[in-house]
């Protein structure tokens, strides 16, 4: 019970890191493009591509990590399914 709940823990917490993490890299790159951009050729702007699309990629994942939390067709979902047929036979 107790080493189901620390292995919970850690799973949530390298989630979070993982988010993070990305969210962070998310930020400096673009910033970092939208300089280059800007700096080379001010007249063509092709950042808000990279933004758009690794920011779609950030957005799915933060509401995989802060909203579903694995529960849609995750662990969770398993175990009430699995009570849920057991009551009914």
């Amino acid at each position: 019970m107790e080493n189901d709940k620390l292995r919970k823990a850690q799973v949530r917490v390298r989630q979070l890191k993982g988010f993070y993490s990305n969210l962070i890299s998310y930020i400096v790159i673009n910033l970092v493009l939208v300089v280059i951009n800007l700096v080379t050729s001010p007249d063509a702007l092709w950042f808000y591509w990279v933004s758009i699309f690794w920011g779609i990629a950030i957005l799915v994942e933060a509401v995989h990590v802060f909203t579903i939390k694995g529960k849609f067709l995750g662990k969770q979902w398993e175990e009430k399914k699995v009570k849920e047929l057991m009551e009914k036979e």
